[in-house]
């Protein structure tokens, strides 16, 4: 991956509904998910979805293909490894830099009554 690679990958991935979004796309695996499932499980807006799966599509990040009716999204996993690989690319002395622990799923939102 080239700098100006991952320097669009971190972009769109530095806000926080498509971070969620994209952490569930990487959930959901190579299968993807339907755009209206993944909008119930954030409680988030089509139209707003909209915009952050382009993002996501614009980085390399995701994928989209249509199910009769359905847009299914998907994360890029190459794309998500190779921003991985060139982030630990010169650390560590060349040895493994991944987390002892695995990072916690992306949490639905909940709804803060007014």
């Amino acid at each position: 991956m080239e700098k100006i690679e991952a320097v669009t990958a971190l972009a769109a991935l530095a806000q926080d509904n498509r971070l969620d979004v994209f952490r569930l796309l990487v959930q959901a695996g190579p299968e993807g998910m339907a755009a209206g499932a993944v909008a119930e499980a954030l409680d988030l807006a089509p139209n707003t979805l909209t915009f952050h799966f382009d993002r996501l599509r614009m980085a390399g990040l995701a994928t989209v293909r249509r199910e009769g009716r359905s847009m299914i999204y998907a994360a890029r996993f190459e794309t998500m490894n190779a921003l991985v690989g060139f982030l630990t690319e010169n650390c560590c002395g060349g040895t493994s830099c991944a987390p002892a622990t695995p990072s916690k799923p992306a949490r639905k939102r909940s709804k803060v009554p007014a």
